[in-house]
This record gives C-alpha cells, structure tokens and sequence, in this order.
C-alpha cells in the first residue's frame, strides 16, 4: 500500500480474505505503518515493506488509486519483487490503476488484462479486456472501485476455492 491508494481496492479484499481464512498482511511502502487514502482516511499497516518477507508470500496485490499507484510504481523494492515474485510463478493481483505498474515491468506482455478506463495504453503488450475482472495465467486484474467485491471474491477462490468464495459472497448478501 501506498499514499493515495483507493479505499475500497485496499480493504475490500483484505475483509474478503480474511472473511475466508486466509492469513493476508497489509504492507505499507511508506517508510511507517500509517498510509493514507486517496479520500484522507488513514489505516494502519500490518507491516512495513522492509520487514516484510515477500518472498514467501503466496500473492501480491497492488491497490488502485492515484497517486497511490505512482507511488507503488515509483517503489524500487517492490518493482524488484514484483519481477521476482512473477518469475516464480506466483499470483499477482492489480486493481484499477495499478495494472500500469505490472505493465510497464513488462509483466503483462502476451497477456490479456483489465484497469481502470484511461490507463490501456500503459499496460504494454496486454490485451485491454475492460471487463471488471480479468484472470490471465497468474495475473488477476480488476477495472476499478465498481469490480472490488468481484476482484476479491476471484482472489478468494484462487487462494482456497470456489466454495469458500462463494459461502463468503454469499454471507456478505453479494449474490
């Protein structure tokens, strides 16, 4: 997370993963655990990015929101360990704006992915789907705020399975 993120492309999936038993940790680029929205509300991190282990995690997800995700982009740590996490093959999720920072690592080439209407062109070699959530290989992209619930609901079943997502949609009154 990174000042400037979008609210409910942050929290949204960390109340639906957490809602369905997976162990996530909010981590702050910012130097503290204090990171603030693009709408002025101020969370607590779980962790800062330098005492977090990501190499071991089994998903990364980046929020949305401007300036939140220039900042994420302009993060030379995470930029590394976004190469290094997808290299491994592992997931890695971008919501809204943040796509654009998968983009321009060159991540996406070849694949087809979502974001926020506007940002296309900064995805450098993706297929621009604009649907409100895009599953490709181990990418999952979502188009903006609107697609949060569905972009956490498809990250749910990723990390544990259909069910478990479909019992926590359901106990959220979201189908």
């Amino acid at each position: 997370m990174a000042d400037g993120f979008e609210d409910i492309e942050a929290l949204a999936p960390v109340d639906v993963l957490r809602r369905g038993g997976v162990d996530i940790k909010t981590v702050s680029i910012m130097g503290s655990r204090e990171v603030t929205s693009a709408h002025g509300v101020t969370i607590l991190a779980d962790l800062t990015f330098e005492e977090a282990d990501l190499s071991d995690a089994d998903m990364l997800l980046l929020p949305g929101g401007m300036p939140g995700a220039a900042n994420l982009h302009d993060h030379e740590g995470l930029r590394e360990a976004l190469i290094a996490h997808a290299g491994k093959g592992k997931r890695i999720g971008a919501i809204c704006a943040a796509p654009f920072v998968l983009g321009s690592l060159g991540l996406l080439r070849g694949k087809r992915a979502t974001c926020y209407p506007g940002f296309e062109g900064r995805l450098e070699g993706a297929e621009y789907t604009a649907e409100m959530c895009t599953v490709d290989g181990t990418f999952t992209t979502g188009k903006g705020p609107g697609a949060a619930l569905q972009y956490a609901y498809t990250i749910l079943a990723q990390l544990t399975n259909e069910q478990t997502a479909r019992q926590v949609a359901e106990g959220m009154l979201a189908v």
